[in-house]
């Protein structure tokens, strides 16, 4: 197992490597830079060539592109996310204000999601061909099929059409200070984003636990007189969940990049809505260090799950 988690630990560095290159290259391919816009808006400038040179050479966009890129990876190395161009602030300093409201929101999204997914993958899997699965399944495929913002725009529209309370996008409130107020505000998003997290879920765990509940130990444990419900839980549940914690895993890890629609559509000040404010002011060091930050997240939870595949079922060795 050790032996297993250092060639992970290898592989996750190089793949970082490969990230923060990919995004240094992509943003730097864009049309525009962060000088160039700050120029064009100081209207007060008669010469906007020379305005241009002058933001260049404060921020740095001057250097050579890969002497910006040595510079850059140097500081991701010594932990630097680097600092916004804008408001002059490090990455992390900006991050730790607004990741408290992507917790929050992410948390509460995963949750749900999985509160939805687990009990009707299990149902639709054990009611299989009834109309109790056909329900089931059709949900899935419409979780699947629906976009997360036109789920939210639906329940939004069904809140304002009966007035059934009022939603806070001014006040920004949150769950340790205001709770009322932060659930009114969640619960939208929340729900919309379970729905549709958990639609490949429910349909990933189902056909698990088919495939689980024709082998033949459960047949075993039926023969011996366990109850269906202990045969369920205890067997086949927790052997479907394999391929299942893949997917889990995933969804966990997204909670630190945020929901990019919900967190605009709600005007929620969290990480995703500052990812997408930075890369259209092209205000680029904050966006690339925080989509490192989300990728060493990502890679960092698929070790953990294949480890936790071991735990789960011993016949798993790593080598």
């Amino acid at each position: 197992m050790t032996n297993y988690i250092m060639r992970r630990v290898l592989l996750n560095v190089i793949v970082l490597w490969i990230v923060a290159t990919l995004v240094f290259l992509g943003t730097h391919a864009l049309p525009s830079d962060y000088a160039t816009r700050r120029a064009a808006a100081g209207f007060e400038q008669v010469d906007q060539t020379e305005a241009i040179r002058l933001a260049k050479k404060e921020l740095g966009l001057d250097k050579p592109l890969w002497q910006q890129y040595t510079i850059f990876m140097g500081e991701l190395v010594t932990g630097d996310l680097g600092k916004s161009y804008e408001t002059r602030r490090s990455t992390w300093a900006e991050l730790k204000e607004r990741l408290p409201a992507t917790l929050e929101l992410g948390t509460m999204i995963a949750i749900t999601s999985f509160l939805i997914a687990i009990p009707v993958g299990v149902i639709s899997a054990v009611r299989q061909n009834t109309w109790i699965d056909y329900v089931l399944r059709g949900f899935a495929i419409l979780a699947v099929a629906t976009p997360v913002f036109f789920v939210a725009i639906l329940m939004s529209l069904i809140v304002l059409k009966y007035d059934l309370f009022k939603i806070d996008i001014v006040g920004a409130p949150h769950m340790w200070s205001d709770p009322a107020a932060a659930m009114k505000l969640y619960i939208i998003p929340v729900l919309a984003g379970g729905i549709s997290g958990a639609g490949g879920t429910m349909r990933l765990l189902r056909s698990q636990m088919l495939e689980v509940m024709r082998q033949d130990y459960i047949r075993t444990a039926r023969a011996k007189g366990m109850k269906d419900r202990a045969v369920y839980i205890k067997h086949a549940l927790k052997n479907a969940m394999l391929p299942v914690l893949t997917v889990m895993g995933l969804t966990i890890s997204g909670i630190v990049g945020g929901q990019v629609i919900l967190e605009a559509m709600f005007d929620i000040d969290g990480v995703g809505r500052f990812l997408l404010r930075r890369l259209t002011e092209r205000d680029f060091p904050p966006f690339q260090g925080t989509v490192f930050l989300i990728s060493m997240v990502v890679v960092t939870m698929n070790l953990l799950v294949d480890i936790a595949y071991a735990w789960l079922d011993p016949r798993i060795k790593y080598t």
